[in-house]
């Protein structure tokens, strides 16, 4: 999907830097032009705010997306995928394992999920960070307890699997 995209904003670096926090947060654009988290509406100026950019120049990018209409049914379509809940995990009294692996290899979360289920915890999330949107992509699984030492050990015998991280 980013490639596809990133090729119709090559030329417009600065739009491509709202394209991307816009993917990476689910932000999408109503048939209206407005920019919005599912119902609710974030101003231009915050975007561009957090992009580092003028805020005509989100407003020109709203205007090619709406434009487009690969892109036009791309960001009426996205929504958010909800609380991420890692970074509070501890808080939530949960568990967090974050598994580096081969982005294109087929069946870590499969095997990783194998594993959790045999010592019978739950999985309360699952996040697969996109290859094309982050360098060093993550699967992090949020989990009900603790996965044993043992669970940890066979996670990194997963093939494809380069490191596992637990907090």
């Amino acid at each position: 999907m980013w490639s596809r995209i990133s090729d119709k904003l090559e030329e417009f670096p600065a739009r491509l830097k709202i394209i991307r926090l816009m993917i990476e947060y689910g932000i999408g654009v109503n048939e209206e032009g407005k920019i919005v988290v599912g119902p609710v509406e974030i101003p231009d100026t915050s975007i561009a705010k957090a992009v580092g950019v003028d805020r005509r120049v989100v407003r020109k990018t709203v205007e090619q997306i709406l434009e487009d209409e690969n892109l036009k049914r791309i960001f009426t379509g996205i929504r958010p995928a909800g609380a991420f809940l890692a970074p509070i995990a501890k808080e939530l009294g949960l568990y967090v394992v974050e598994i580096r692996a081969d982005p294109t290899a087929s069946g870590v979360l499969a095997e990783a999920a194998k594993i959790i289920a045999s010592e019978g915890i739950s999985i309360r999330q699952a996040v697969a960070e996109d290859p094309e949107l982050f360098p060093e992509p993550k699967l992090i699984l949020v989990l009900e307890r603790p996965l044993s030492g043992d669970g940890l050990n066979k996670m990194l015998k997963i093939p494809h699997v380069k490191s596992v991280t637990a907090y």
